[in-house]
């Protein structure tokens, strides 16, 4: 029997408040070949809502990237839609480490034109933003909204399911957005719920994409076929070398 693929989500915050119910959406899309194991960093804040949330918490995250490669992982998903700490993680190890930004926006443009972010604060359409320009996909994109909920009351789920379902209505009625994408991974089981309302209000099928599901099933097609972060792009610095 084949050995099973092994993939650790980091939650790049100091709490573990999410831990559990990361781990039943991860494993809810998770194939019988896939074992998964999610941990928060110890460090740092408790959310991430901006940029310096980001700065602050990324070293914990490529600190718990490099344990991972080194107890026999074979990807990490940093559950953060901002992707905190991957970029500087892409450089010290060798699996893949991605984070939500990414497969959340590819599979929302292999199923339709345009998207629009339905995200939590004003403070993080910014940072949101600058994802889209630095891959260059702007002309996929259509908005964002916030529901103007901080990420410790996302909990509140009837709340947060109306709130994203009237933002997404705006977005599609106003801005021209094909499909919804979840700019925060703590919108969990929200996605099904919205996408059900949506389509009884247009009586049309419309994407909503989850974060963490799309990045843990494209997290997983890497790990299955063997790739892996560029060198070229991702390169080892030397003083990286030198430390350990």
């Amino acid at each position: 029997m084949a050995m099973p693929f092994k993939m650790k989500i980091i939650i790049p915050i100091n709490d573990s408040a999410y831990n559990q119910e990361l781990a039943e959406v991860a494993r809810s899309v998770a194939p019988p070949d896939l074992e998964i194991d999610v941990t928060n960093i110890t460090q740092g804040n408790s959310s991430i809502e901006s940029r310096w949330d980001r700065m602050v918490n990324a070293p914990y995250v490529v600190d718990l990237a490099i344990e991972a490669q080194q107890q026999g992982y074979h990807g990490v998903f940093v559950s953060d839609f901002d992707y905190c700490g991957v970029e500087e993680a892409r450089e010290v190890i060798s699996i893949p480490v991605i984070g939500g930004f990414r497969p959340s926006a590819f599979t929302a443009m292999s199923l339709a034109e345009r998207f629009s972010i339905i995200t939590v604060l004003t403070s993080v359409e910014d940072m949101q933003r600058e994802h889209v320009r630095c891959f260059g996909i702007e002309p996929n994109f259509a908005s964002i909204i916030p529901v103007n909920l901080p990420v410790h009351e996302l909990s509140e789920k009837e709340k947060v399911i109306q709130r994203v379902y009237e933002c997404s209505i705006k977005a599609i009625d106003e801005d021209g957005a094909d499909a919804i994408l979840l700019g925060c991974t703590g919108f969990m089981h929200i996605a099904a719920p919205v996408a059900d309302k949506l389509a009884a209000k247009y009586q049309l099928s419309i994407p909503v994409i989850d974060p963490n599901m799309a990045a843990v099933s494209y997290l997983y097609m890497l790990m299955r076929t063997h790739q892996t972060q560029s060198r070229l792009t991702y390169q080892v610095p030397p003083n990286f070398k030198a430390q350990h």
